[in-house]
């Protein structure tokens, strides 16, 4: 007797499962786990991590982050503005820019603001300058199309109320329009906070001093410690787990409160 759907759909999860757990008890069995151990959870190099990863790396990780946002969400909002103006001019501009920065890799822009730029005008840059305007650069062209989605979002009969009531275009933008902007497009935006705090890493390639290290840095510099293995990359990447998985279900939840607005 031929079996239905249902039944082969039943019969297909449990071989897939069948083998999953095949599979996990062979590694079980046959892994060295010594090895395994040594390479990445010594507890020797784990030690000598604390607390420096944390006050330090991590630390840093996080204003890197921090300052290439405040660039980046300013940035894209006047570029979200600009994209949507009756002025053709600025909606060249900004499309010129969003493509270019969307189009050329973060680490050309990096490399740019560390060595091309002073060579080639005499200007230096601190280190956290350089990463909130490398990256905060690099950002402002997503969170600019981002941005742009949601003011279209918005229902145009909101503006037509206001300006109705006598209220100036860019005081109803400011007071309506955005904010409403905003609440739509948070789960996005949530992303692209995580986007940037795997980002920042870039920043080693300036070349840092002990007190401007991030969390990839830091965790490079530790496995080349005697006996180290990768117990430092554990670590390091550990410590963006902490950061980017609280945004990753804050960034859910945004998305469920937006579908549940929407319904």
């Amino acid at each position: 007797m031929a079996m239905t759907v249902r039944q082969r759909a039943r019969v297909s999860r449990s071989v897939q499962y069948g083998l999953l757990a095949l599979a996990v008890v062979l590694f079980i069995l046959f892994a060295d786990w010594a090895s395994i151990g040594k390479a990445f959870f010594n507890w020797d190099s784990a030690v000598k991590q604390f607390p420096q990863i944390i006050t330090l790396a991590l630390k840093n990780t996080l204003i890197y982050t921090a300052l290439s946002f405040v660039v980046g969400l300013s940035g894209g909002l006047l570029l979200a503005l600009m994209k949507l103006s009756s002025v053709a001019v600025w909606r060249w501009i900004a499309t010129l820019y969003i493509e270019f920065f969307r189009g050329v890799p973060a680490l050309l822009v990096f490399i740019a603001f560390g060595f091309g730029i002073p060579t080639a005008f005499g200007v230096r840059f601190d280190i956290y300058v350089t990463v909130m305007l490398a990256l905060g650069m690099v950002a402002a062209a997503y969170i600019a199309e981002t941005l742009r989605a949601g003011l279209q979002a918005v229902p145009k009969g909101q503006l037509e109320a206001a300006r109705s009531l006598g209220m100036p275009h860019w005081r109803a933008m400011v007071s309506i329009v955005i904010p409403q902007a905003f609440k739509i497009v948070l789960p996005p935006l949530t992303n692209e906070v995580i986007l940037l705090t795997k980002d920042s890493s870039l920043v080693y390639l300036l070349g840092l001093a002990a007190s401007q290290y991030e969390l990839t840095k830091f965790g490079r510099d530790g496995i080349t410690q005697p006996n180290a293995g990768l117990t430092p990359l554990v670590i390091a990447g550990a410590c963006y787990l902490i950061i980017t998985v609280p945004l990753g279900i804050l960034a859910r939840r945004f998305e469920s409160r937006t579908a549940k607005t929407k319904g």
